[in-house]
Parts: structure tokens; C-alpha cells; sequence
């Protein structure tokens, strides 16, 4: 998996009818900055409102998923962000003329071609992961769904299928790494059975359903009536049943593609948690009901975990390493009390500071017993927070932050040589006036040992 954001190089359209809707719509990917994450614009409204793909936004799942937010509704989104997940993109703004994506051949390959045209760029932000570190379980007992999200330093996905039908059985289909998702999953397409086909035009659901965008699967015994009907339905001249009950509209492109298509409504449906996922996503007969009250439970895990210790790993490259920190930090040895960024988004900052035994203040403070002065890590912990105030200016290096005020500080634990620090500072108000307000901690290990409200301020340098 990657470990810095990714963004497209530059825009790429694509034009096609929306599978629901039947309204014919233009889509193009632009190219975000960092920490901007995966958000859908209607162009063809008065305001262009934007709707950022969050599970909290779900209003219908009705075949599909739909988001709603700002007075704009997007459907059936779920094909075009399982390949923005399955490229490791994480920053792109998606404006459309219409009300939904172009569903294209059904499934996500010609979002992925399209994509891929234009490259992509690596950005300096390293990635949110979202790292699952307890099992989170999901069960409908009404229709017989189970989703399991298990601790795992990767992304995989295990989906089985089972419709009680003797043309499609059980299957199985499994992303063992999300560099597999364009070769093993993208070109998936979706699928109906025949008897659900009429009702699903009736009711409006498939306004631009047509037999070359979805694979048909025939469980029952048809009469020739019956397909001259979809025949002229459809608008084809003659459609037949294939030997494995399958209408002759399409190639099945793998024995298990409807298994391999829902896989991609997974992780597609999943990506709506706002973060990519470390984990092992098992599913057993899931839909978009499912998924999404699942991503909503993560999601809600996940919510809880922001007041956790930050993640680090040292092998990963830093946000920020201390000779990019001292291009923007005016501070200098023996003051200089951060070591890496390796979290910067417009809310939060996260930093390191190694505790060593060669500190020059362990020289003077308890020579026997050295132990770090709290004053210095609320210090440390303000000089992160610097990080994070700078980050709202474009040219940081001629600014100087300057720090206020403290509140509600308290000191839980002893830091002492060979410690790590690891700092987290938030926002808890917006900025104005260069002003800001943050709630810090420090941890070390995942044991809090330092908290405090801080009030900073920015001076442009005369």
C-alpha cells in the first residue's frame, strides 16, 4: 500500500447515461491537494454545491448508493470510488453535469482506464490510514449478512455469495492486495436476475439499464414470449438464454464475477468511511444496506479512536523531517524540541520528539533521576501546534508563531531518557485573526502523559 497521498496528474472526463437515473452526464476527475479527500460537485446546479463522499450523507439505497448533502444528491457512487480506492487515490474533486455517474460496461475499468491516462502524483502528506486494532462485527439476521472488519497491516477483502440459485451457487472472490483491484476486480460488472429485471424498470430503478451494462442471470424456466418481451424492452432484436443461465447480452468475464462485483460494491461502499482502511474485511452475502451500516459502525470506531494516541511507524517517511521543520520553525538547538511531523491536516498536527539521555537539560534536572520538565513538553507540544498554525499561511517561513496562553494543563506520567513522544495537537475553534485554540496531547507508547489547552498566534516577520 502507499503511504503518501496520491492526486491525478490532471482532468479526465467521462460522459456516459447513469445507470437509475437514465440521464446522460459528464464526470470529470480533477486533481485536489493534500488532505482534500474524495468529493462530488454538481456543476449543473445554481450554487455547485459540493458533497464530500461520507457515509453520514447515505439517503438511498435503493440498487445503489446515493449521497445528499448541500441541496445536491449524487447516485449510485459506488462503481467510481471503488476505483479511486482501488488506484490508492485519495485527493480528486469529481464534478458532474447530471445526477450520476456514468454506470459505462457496469463496473469500474473504464473509470480505472480513464484514470490512468492522465497519471498520478505523489504528494507530501502521508496517508490517513484508518487501522483496525479491535474486530469490528456487523450482523443482519433478517437477511442473513455478516461483515467483519479483523486487525491486519494491509488491506484485504474475502466477500462469498450465496442467492439459494442453481445457476449461481456459492461463490467466492477474495483482494488479497489492493494493487490486484484492477487486474482480479475492476472489470466486474453488475448484475440482476431476470425476475427482478421487470420490476426494476417498472419502479424507474434502471432507467438506463440496458443489456450491455449489466449481466443478466436466468433462474427460471423462460418462454420465447418472454424474451421477445425483453427483446423489445431492451431494445435488441432477438436475446437468448446461454446453457449456464445467463442471457446472451454479455461474456461472463470470470466464472465468479457477480461474487468478484460485489467485492468491488465493497470496497467501493467502504470508501465512504473518509479514510483508507488497514484491515480484513470479511463479507458474507452483503449489499449496500449492509455495507454501509457497517461503514457506519466503523466509522463511528473510528470517531472514538481520535482521542487515542496517534499511529507511528518509524520505517514510514515523515510529513515533515527536521531539516523541512527548520525551514519553517524559527526555533534552534537546544530549543528546537520536535523531531518529525507525521500527521498535517487543517484540524490536526501530529510530532515526535525522541527523549534521549545527551538533552542538555538532563544535566541540571535530577542528574540521578532525569526526568523531562514538564514545561518543555508543554514546549514541544506548542511547537507542534506552530506546525499547525503555519500550515493556514501559503509562505509559513515568514511567519513566527507565538504562544499565549495555557489551560487545564496536568502532567500524568514521567517522561525520562529513551522515551518517545508522540504529540497530537487539534483544533477546537477556526482560526481568525491568526488566532488559534487546541486541545494537545502527548503519549508515550499509547499511555497519555501530558495534556493541555494552548492558545497560539501567528506575526507576519517585519
Amino acid at each position: 500500500m502507499k503511504n503518501k497521498q496520491h492526486t491525478i496528474k490532471k482532468p479526465v472526463t467521462v460522459s456516459g447515461v447513469g445507470l437509475h437515473t437514465g440521464v446522460i452526464s459528464n464526470m470529470t476527475f480533477n486533481p485536489a491537494p493534500a488532505n482534500h479527500g474524495i468529493k462530488f460537485q454538481r456543476i449543473d446546479l445554481e450554487t455547485q454545491p459540493i458533497v464530500d463522499a461520507d457515509v453520514d450523507y447515505v439517503v438511498d439505497l435503493s440498487r445503489g448508493t446515493t449521497i445528499e448533502h448541500n441541496g445536491a444528491r449524487i447516485n449510485t457512487v459506488e462503481h467510481t470510488l471503488a476505483a479511486l480506492v482501488g488506484l490508492e487515490i485519495d485527493n480528486v474533486l469529481i464534478q458532474l453535469d447530471g445526477p450520476e455517474p456514468p454506470i459505462m460496461d457496469g463496473s469500474s475499468r473504464m473509470f480505472i482506464d480513464a484514470l490512468e491516462t492522465v497519471g498520478f502524483e505523489e504528494q507530501n502528506a502521508l496517508r490517513n490510514f484508518y487501522e483496525i486494532t479491535e474486530s469490528i462485527r456487523y450482523k443482519d439476521p433478517e437477511r442473513d449478512v455478516e461483515i467483519a472488519a479483523l486487525p491486519l497491516d494491509d488491506f484485504r477483502v474475502t466477500v462469498m455469495v450465496d442467492y439459494n440459485s442453481p445457476v449461481l451457487g456459492s461463490q467466492h472472490a477474495s483482494l488479497n492486495h489492493i494493487s490486484d483491484f484492477k487486474k482480479e476486480i475492476s472489470s466486474s460488472r453488475t448484475f440482476c436476475f431476470l425476475h427482478e429485471l421487470e420490476m426494476l424498470h417498472k419502479n424507474n430503478l434502471i432507467k438506463g439499464g440496458d443489456l450491455n451494462n449489466a449481466i443478466v442471470v436466468v433462474d427460471r424456466v423462460v418462454k420465447e414470449n418472454e424474451l421477445d418481451y425483453l427483446a423489445e424492452l431492451f431494445n435488441k432484436p432477438k436475446v437468448e438464454v446461454r446453457h449456464e443461465g445467463i442471457l446472451n447480452n454479455v461474456e461472463l468475464r470470470h466464472k465468479n464475477e457477480p461474487a468478484r462485483h460485489k467485492l468491488l460494491d465493497v470496497v467501493g461502499d467502504l470508501a465512504l468511511i473518509g479514510r483508507p482502511l488497514k484491515a480484513q474485511i470479511l463479507a458474507a452475502r452483503p449489499g449496500h444496506a449492509a455495507n454501509v451500516a457497517f461503514a457506519k459502525k466503523v466509522k463511528k470506531e473510528m470517531q472514538l479512536a481520535k482521542n487515542s494516541a496517534p499511529q507511528y511507524d518509524p520505517k514510514i517517511d515523515p510529513v515533515m523531517d527536521i531539516n523541512q521543520i527548520m525551514q519553517i520553525l524559527p526555533h534552534r538547538y537546544p530549543f528546537l524540541l520536535i523531531d518529525k511531523i507525521i500527521h498535517l491536516d487543517e484540524t490536526m498536527v501530529a510530532g515526535i520528539k525522541n527523549v534521549t539521555m545527551n538533552e542538555h537539560f538532563f544535566l541540571g534536572h535530577f542528574p540521578g533521576n532525569p526526568v523531562m520538565p514538564g514545561v518543555l513538553q508543554i514546549e514541544a507540544m506548542a511547537q507542534i501546534g506552530g506546525i499547525l498554525v503555519l500550515n493556514t499561511v501559503p509562505d509559513p517561513e515568514n511567519y513566527t508563531p507565538y504562544f499565549l496562553g495555557i489551560d487545564k494543563c496536568k502532567f500524568r506520567k514521567m517522561v525520562i531518557p529513551g522515551d518517545t513522544l508522540k504529540f497530537k495537537c487539534e483544533l477546537t475553534a477556526p482560526i481568525k485573526r491568526g488566532i488559534a485554540q487546541m486541545n494537545g496531547t502527548a503519549y508515550v507508547g499509547n499511555t497519555l502523559v501530558c495534556e493541555a489547552a494552548m492558545t497560539a498566534r501567528i506575526v507576519k516577520n517585519q
